[in-house]
Formats: structure tokens, sequence, C-alpha cells
């Protein structure tokens, strides 16, 4: 099977091997003829950053470059962000790297054009109608890691710096034009950061897969991006080389931020102020909050488990599916305890003020309350 293909759904998308150079392309399509491209720190210096800058200038396109980006971005990032752009009089943003890149890309390319603060826009009700749809510059995501999904995603997660709250902020036009999904551009991920990303990929799926809400589309994808991330997690794990497993994390990944259009729920919810407030790896947290919630949801889920576990060759029904995840984080070097990500016991309660308002709540089986958030947290400590 030849892992190349075009996709319009959920919008754009470039998929293979070698198709980063088709960035110029792709600015073409989305009207844009002087990019900024946004990432991390991190990424900054790399050489896959390097290259595709060079593409862009060997195409008469704009050399532009902004990375003040932390790892849980907020909104003094966007801040400068949004300067960067307006200083360098971009038309369109390339949001490039992982998460953190990808979020705060898709968010200066909104917040250029506004007038309100961003948290004017969290995804709360209609709020998303408060922005000028007009004024939203146009987006190419070019994701550098298989986990977060972000760049088929129509929101972001930015950190509030003051109240070390993350919070959603969500408009259809932040879903970008254009992506490009080139494996070779994960090649270099570190054990952790595939391991992190990966599962956070596959917690996408379990938690869309276990949300009440209906939408068969999504519930479908989220099965399948289970099964992905079963069969090639291990292999990318093993051996960053493995294009054929890089490939197939990548379709995870967008997979599972695509089915969570259906919902997420505890682990999401848990993991969000857990993240803001000691500064931990995203995908890690979900990871390592997973075994509590499905333990918890397990009165409402284990049946449609148990159809689950026998598409994804897992014996045992539920509990075996449940048994699974420990082990297969177990596998990838994943601690166990939220205690061994520096979580406190002492910090519980303002863990549990931030989860029971985080927007994933309204995707769980079960309903959540400040009583049982605090009893999960305590079982995942």
């Amino acid at each position: 099977m030849s892992l190349v293909g075009n996709w319009s759904y959920p919008t754009t998308i470039k998929f293979g091997a070698g198709r980063i150079k088709e960035l110029p392309e792709a600015c073409a399509a989305a009207g844009i003829k002087r990019p900024l491209l946004v990432t991390d720190r991190g990424l900054a210096d790399l050489p896959i950053t390097a290259a595709t800058l060079d593409i862009l200038e060997a195409a008469g396109l704009s050399r532009g470059l902004f990375s003040e980006v932390d790892p849980n971005p907020n909104e003094k990032n966007l801040e400068a962000g949004v300067a960067a752009y307006k200083a360098g009089e971009h038309d369109g943003v390339i949001a490039f790297g992982g998460g953190s890149g990808l979020d705060l890309g898709k968010m200066v390319a909104f917040m250029a054009g506004q007038t309100r603060p961003v948290w004017d826009f969290e995804d709360i009700g209609d709020w998303w109608t408060r922005a000028d749809a007009e004024a939203i510059a146009p987006i190419i995501a070019v994701p550098t890691t298989a986990g977060t999904g972000s760049e088929v995603g129509r929101a972001s997660v930015i950190t509030n710096s003051e109240t070390h709250a993350k919070k959603i902020i969500f408009h259809p036009k932040v879903l970008p034009t254009v992506v490009i999904c080139d494996p070779e551009l994960t090649v270099g991920m570190p054990k952790f950061i595939t391991a992190g990303t990966g599962l956070d990929a596959f917690a996408h799926c379990v938690e869309a897969y276990s949300s009440p809400h209906y939408h068969p589309m999504s519930q479908g994808i989220a099965l399948e991006g289970m099964r992905l991330v079963k069969e090639y997690l291990p292999r990318a794990y093993a051996d960053g080389t493995d294009i054929e497993a890089r490939a197939q994390m990548m379709s995870a990944a967008a997979m599972g931020a695509t089915a969570f259009q259906k919902g997420l729920g505890a682990i999401h919810a848990m993991s969000h102020p857990i993240g803001a407030v000691f500064n931990t790896h995203h995908g890690t947290t979900n990871a390592v909050c997973m075994p509590a919630v499905l333990e918890f949801n397990a009165p409402v889920i284990a049946d449609r488990f148990e159809a689950a576990s026998a598409y994804l060759g897992i014996s045992g029904g539920f509990d075996g599916f449940r048994a699974f995840v420990q082990e297969f984080n177990d596998s990838l070097g994943i601690p166990r305890k939220l205690s061994d990500l520096g979580v406190t016991e002492e910090a519980i309660p303002e863990l549990v003020k931030g989860a029971i308002i985080d927007p994933s709540c309204g995707g769980n089986p079960i309903e959540l309350t400040e009583e049982n958030l605090t009893g999960l947290f305590r079982a995942a400590l």
C-alpha cells in the first residue's frame, strides 16, 4: 500500500513523505505571499526548520520566523506573535511544529485582525461569533509530531499566565486551509516525545469513542485511530527512522483530532489544569490519567469497549482493554502516577476547580462533579 494521498476531510491534507516541498504551492492555494512561520523555541534552530525556510525563500516567499513559544503557550506568547506578524506585514501563517507551535500559530492568524481580547473567544456557547471572521488570516499547518492533531482542529489551547488556567479558543475559520503531513519531519523526535504525543492521539480516540454524543463518523474514525496507535506506536518508538510507522502515526494523530469533534472527557479535563499548573507534557499527562478514568467510566463504557477490544485484537473485553492500556503505557516508559510528574496532593483542590469548568467535561460519559473529580485526581496521584 502506498502511503500517499490527497484528502479533503476535514480540510485539504497533503499527506506523504517529502511533501514539505509542496509548501509554496500550499501558500499559493491559501493566497499567502508573505507567510510568517510560527514554531516553538526547540524547533527554531533544527535542520527541518531551516530546510523549510529555505523552501520558502527559494520560491520567493518570506523567510519570516517567530519562535517565542512556550511548551504551554500563553497570551504573552500570542501578543508577541501578533506584534511580529504585524511588524513584518505578513498575510498568513504557517503553523509549524507540535501542539504548542500549531496552537500558537493558529491563534496569531486568528488574533492579528481582532480588536477584542483573546479570552472573549473562549469555547463557551456562541462566543466564537464575537470574532470578525473576515479578519482571520489564512493558515497552513505543518505538524512535526504525531499526537495533538491540532493541524485539523478548529481551536487552540492557550494558558492564561496570570490564572494558570488553560482556555480553549474556538472559531470555525481557525481550521487550517491546507495541511502538509510529511512523516519525514517526525523522524528526529526523541523517544519520550514519540511516546507522549502518540499516546495523546490514543487518548483523543479513546475519549471520542467513549463520549455519549452521537457522531457515527467520529466513532468509526476513533476506533481505527486506536488500532493504528496500537500497531504502529511501538514501532515508531523502537525505531524513529521507520517511515511507515511514522506515517501511520501521523494519520492516527489527525484521526484523533477529527474524532474528538464527538467530545472529550475526564482525561482532558484533568490534564489541562495539571499542565497549566505544573507545566507537564500534555500527552504524557493524558496517558497517566487514562487508567483511572477508564476505571471510573467503566459502568457506562464497558459494553461498547467489548466491540472495540475485539476489533483491536485484545482479549478479555473491557477488562482486557483496561489492562492493555496500563501495559502499553509501561512499555513506552510512561510514569504510573501523577506524583511522578510533580503533581502534589495539596494542589488537588485547585486542579479540581480548573477541571470542572473545562469544556472537555461535557463529553465524559458520566457527569463530572467536584466530588468525583477529587476522587479521580487522588486515584491517579
